[in-house]
Parts: C-alpha cells; sequence; structure tokens
C-alpha cells in the first residue's frame, strides 16, 4: 500500500445513514483521544416519504449544523439537496483543515463530481496532505476515482477504520 493511498479512505458497503452514523463515532472516538478532527458528517432530514434523505450538514469540530434540504425539490430532479447550503459548510471545513490531523468529508457526491459542494475541502484536505475519510455515492464512483485514484475502500467497521488509522499515524 502506498503512502497517498493510506491517507485517503472510503467506507463502502452499507446504507448512508450506517455509515455517517459511524463517521460520527470514530470523528468523537478520535477526537477524545486528542486527535483534531476537521470536517462534515451528513444527517438526514428524517422525512419517510422523500427520496433524497439530504438533512444537514453538522460541523465536527464545532456541532453547528448546515442545512442542505429543500422544502420543495427542483422541477428537474427528486433530489431536496440545497448546494447553496454545502458552501458554508464547505468554507467553515476550510478553515480547520491546515490545524487537523484527519478530515472526515461526508460524501463525495454529485455536486464534488461536478467541482461544487464539498470539492474545495476534499481537494484542499489532499494538497496539505492530511488523510481524508469519507464516503462515496455509487453514481459518482468513476468521477471519485479520478480525483483520487490511490484511494482504499474500507468496510463499514470500526475495526476497519481503527486499523486503517493505525496505518496512517505509523
Amino acid at each position: 500500500m502506498s503512502n497517498s493511498s493510506a491517507r485517503i479512505a472510503t467506507v463502502v458497503g452499507a446504507d448512508s445513514i450506517k455509515i455517517q452514523a459511524l463517521l460520527a463515532a470514530m470523528a468523537a472516538e478520535w477526537h477524545a483521544r486528542g486527535v483534531s478532527v476537521a470536517g462534515v458528517i451528513a444527517e438526514p432530514h428524517g422525512l419517510p416519504s422523500v427520496v433524497c434523505s439530504a438533512g444537514i450538514l453538522r460541523e465536527i469540530s464545532s456541532g453547528r449544523p448546515h442545512t442542505i434540504y429543500l422544502d420543495v425539490a427542483p422541477s428537474d430532479t427528486s433530489c431536496h439537496l440545497d448546494a447553496s447550503g454545502v458552501e458554508p459548510a464547505c468554507e467553515s471545513v476550510l478553515a480547520h483543515i491546515a490545524t487537523s490531523d484527519l478530515v472526515i468529508l461526508s460524501k463525495f457526491g454529485k455536486l464534488e463530481a461536478s467541482g461544487s459542494g464539498l470539492a474545495k475541502a476534499f481537494k484542499a484536505a489532499v494538497a496539505a496532505g492530511k488523510p481524508v475519510l469519507t464516503t462515496v455515492s455509487a453514481k459518482h464512483r468513476r468521477a471519485w476515482r479520478a480525483f483520487a485514484p490511490d484511494a482504499i475502500d474500507l468496510s463499514a467497521d470500526k475495526d476497519d477504520l481503527q486499523r486503517w488509522w493505525g496505518r496512517v499515524c505509523a
């Protein structure tokens, strides 16, 4: 495993809500051990009849929520994602990358594949040599591989994430 591949990892093999809960739990655990973690975790809106689960992005460092949910989806999609809500979350992450030990970004999805959303945070973290942990929408795996060709996949398992972090710190 090359150094670059050890530093960028994607959690796969579970639904988004489970992965986001795992990322949040790991961020809290690593923070409790003195690791400076920057980033955002996605939380669903909880509405049962809506296809898109976008709700909020919660800053890991402060707990501040950023709403990313539109009450009414645009006419050309069933997705309720509010791209303008992602922008301030990204700006907040950018402000913390330089002093972080680890960057956890909720997802590389359609916004990031098009160069918006959290794309600036992904690019800044990689450019700064920070370890990055994320998940990737299945529809956007090709764009992810173009961005991070050496990224490794991890199972949605706490032990797998702990082993990855141990290798990064070694």
